[in-house]
């Protein structure tokens, strides 16, 4: 595996009961780039992003990270690899304070035990790291406000800054978009290419405009096999993905 490469997958498969959901995907994701997903509904997108986070066992191939196999490693174990899966890892408690929430995730670097039972002044050193992911993510007026006050783009922003609280080398964001309006569209679009700037990214997303704007490299998936892969400008004038997903209007 070459060192440009953090991620490759090598014929993964994945078969539920004789459906082939995933086929003989062989997928290599660029250190320091943002890598989208797409593809029609049934595509596979969402079975493939799952074994690559290890939250299904593929029925066939292999997974590297950073040179190592971890096609059988767990979840957790990536994670401490440095491959975070933001909305799903990330842990934000709805009745805790934006401040806190952060604060929670930073524990995970020290042990693995939470400290809930501890004073505020032993978890005031966790304080100042805190505020600077809340300030990265466009949080700063935000840290006293329970999460569960927050609009809902914020949340999603909130989410991302617990997920970088782990320090991840890979960020993996399972459609960060979804639900979203046009401003907080924009908002957690500025946010993935700041935080880009010195991690990978992985997603999957259906706003065609996001992946176009964010994404250096896109895989498009179709009946669980990649149709074409490429930067944006050739994968929108391919024939075959115009038919599949895009539809002329997009070409």
């Amino acid at each position: 595996m070459s060192d440009d490469f953090i991620v490759e997958t090598r014929e993964l498969t994945k078969e539920f009961k004789g459906f082939v959901a995933v086929r003989d995907v062989s997928l290599r994701v660029r250190r320091g780039t943002i890598h989208a997903m797409i593809g029609p509904n049934g595509a596979g997108k969402t079975t493939c992003f799952n074994l690559i986070t290890k939250f299904l066992a593929p029925s066939k191939g292999r997974i590297l990270f950073k040179g190592r196999d971890i096609t059988a490693a767990r979840p957790a174990d990536i994670a401490r690899m440095g491959m975070v899966r933001s909305f799903q890892i990330s842990a934000v408690f709805p009745h805790l304070t934006v401040l806190e929430n952060v604060r929670v995730a930073l524990q995970r670097k020290l042990s693995n035990s939470f400290h809930f039972w501890r004073s505020d002044r032993t978890l005031a050193r966790l304080n100042e790291q805190a505020l600077g992911l809340i300030e990265a993510v466009g949080l700063s007026e935000f840290p006293a406000v329970p999460a569960a006050e927050l609009p809902y783009g914020r949340k999603r922003a909130l989410e991302i800054a617990t997920t970088l609280a782990l320090d991840p080398e890979m960020l993996l964001l399972d459609e960060p978009m979804a639900g979203m309006g046009r401003e907080d569209i924009e908002r957690i679009s500025a946010l993935i290419r700041k935080v880009a700037a010195n991690r990978t990214v992985l997603m999957v997303e259906h706003n065609l405009s996001v992946v176009a704007d964010l994404s250096d490299t896109i895989t498009v998936l179709q009946r669980g096999e990649v149709l074409a892969e490429g930067p944006y400008e050739t994968v929108s004038r391919n024939p075959e993905v115009i038919e599949a997903y895009m539809g002329t209007g997009h070409a």
